[in-house]
This record gives structure tokens, sequence and C-alpha cells, in this order.
């Protein structure tokens, strides 16, 4: 596997579970572990953290 098949796959992932979490905030998808309903604040740190490493992956494979 090639330095830039990786870091597109690794971006295309984070990229999926940035969409993912942004969808289950607008939708209001609840989750539940344990029996303690988690709040939605985790899918904006989700959000923003998956959404910065796919940017930056795939800037990584343009440059390679």
């Amino acid at each position: 596997m090639t330095t830039r098949t990786f870091c597109t796959l690794a971006a295309a992932i984070f990229a999926l579970i940035a969409l993912l979490q942004l969808i289950r905030i607008v939708i209001g998808w609840s989750i539940t572990l344990n029996g303690v309903d988690v709040p939605f604040w985790p899918s904006w740190i989700a959000v923003i953290v998956a959404g910065a490493l796919s940017f930056v992956g795939f800037r990584a494979a343009m440059r390679s």
C-alpha cells in the first residue's frame, strides 16, 4: 500500500465518522451505554476532531 493510498483511505474513514456524528446530532439519535444516555456534546467534539483528521489526511494524500 502506498502512502497516498493509506492517507486517502484513512481520510475517508475519518470523513465517514465525522459525517455519522453530524447526522446523529441533526437527526437526534440517542445512544445509551450501560443504561446511561450519552449527551450530544461529545458528538460535536468527534465531528471537529474527525473532520480535522480527514482534512489533514486528504492534504497529505495530495502532497504525496
